[in-house]
């Protein structure tokens, strides 16, 4: 008996066919979903379906993807690489009064990071060093000391993380998308704020935070040297990009054995667990076809950015990359 081809297998089929019937005198360019080729203009939306359909399920789904381990990649992240709370703490010694500039003095932009597990553990981080409890509302006529904004181009996994966030610190400390209107800049006086926006051209200004993350999400960007260039754009100078990424093992030995984990075991996983191998076999392919870590390091250093180094966890299963504005 067939499997029903799921929507996005389907769609997958119909963008093939749509190509191939091009004529050869028609030039538009390419992009890989996973180890497929398509229009460029396409992959926005069939990584926007993966998403869309896992949303519900993301931490089952990097469960899946890490055996778990995902967990204390993203805690080591944000406390040993990010270090937010030793960099927020010097607010407790000096905190903000009705006096002080009506802007947060540290802000942390999370790109791709739609369900808050990043941005949660940075803004726990900074309650902690402010001796905040987290479920205070912030105090009239005195801004935030600090600020964390979660930016996601899925609307599905931005709902998830704003009722998550709102569940975790109230809703007097998270500006939801429905707060706020279009014309509205970042102007919240609430620690955390979610919005909509495209990593490859944001809705901030020049200049605006003092650090950019985006784990787990740059290859799934359609042109992720674009959204390395609007990093450097919307960060102060001084800021920092730091990038987590599935990554590739240099060990080969290692290598077979993590391709062997990938390829045969997390998309039947998705079935079984989620009822979608083809989202898990698209994330499981799109790490293989993802920046090497020195190309990376290319690239952001063309990007602009100084001191480019990274660190690889797990034999080089995960990388994280760092660099400097100035």
């Amino acid at each position: 008996m067939l499997r029903q081809s799921s929507p996005l297998a389907r769609r997958l089929l119909s963008t093939s066919a749509s190509s191939s019937s091009t004529t050869s005198t028609t030039h538009f360019s390419t992009t890989h979903f996973g180890s497929k080729t398509v229009p460029m203009s396409s992959k926005a939306d069939l990584v926007g379906e993966v998403f869309s359909s896992v949303a519900g399920n993301y931490d089952v789904m990097n469960d899946v993807m890490s055996a778990g381990v995902h967990r204390l990649w993203k805690d080591y992240f944000v406390s040993d690489v990010m270090r937010v709370g030793e960099t927020t703490s010097y607010l407790s010694q000096n905190p903000p009064t009705p006096t002080s500039p009506p802007i947060p003095y540290f802000r942390h932009l999370d790109v791709a990071g739609g369900t808050g597990d990043i941005s949660f553990r940075s803004l726990d981080s900074i309650n902690l060093s402010l001796s905040h409890p987290p479920h205070t509302p912030p105090t009239p006529g005195i801004p935030c000391p600090a600020t964390v904004t979660v930016c996601d181009i899925n609307p599905d996994m931005l709902r998830v993380g704003e009722s998550r966030a709102v569940e975790l610190y109230s809703s007097h400390n998270v500006e939801k998308m429905s707060d706020r209107t279009s014309e509205d800049g970042l102007s919240s006086s609430k620690p955390l704020s979610f919005w909509e926006g495209d990593a490859q051209s944001l809705p901030f200004e020049d200049d605006t935070f003092d650090i950019y993350s985006i784990c787990f999400g740059l290859r799934n960007v359609t042109e992720p040297d674009k959204a390395i260039e609007d990093a450097y754009r919307i960060l102060k100078p001084g800021g920092r990009l730091l990038i987590m990424e599935f990554s590739h093992p240099k060990n080969d030995a290692i290598a077979a054995a993590y391709d062997a984990y990938s390829f045969n075991v997390i998309p039947e996983m998705g079935e079984r667990i989620a009822g979608d191998r083809d989202s898990y076999q698209y994330l499981v392919e799109s790490i293989r076809k993802f920046y090497k870590q020195e190309e990376l390091v290319d690239v952001m250093k063309e990007k602009g950015f100084v001191e480019v180094g990274y660190e690889e966890l797990n034999f080089g299963v995960v990388a994280i990359h760092s660099g400097w504005k100035i």
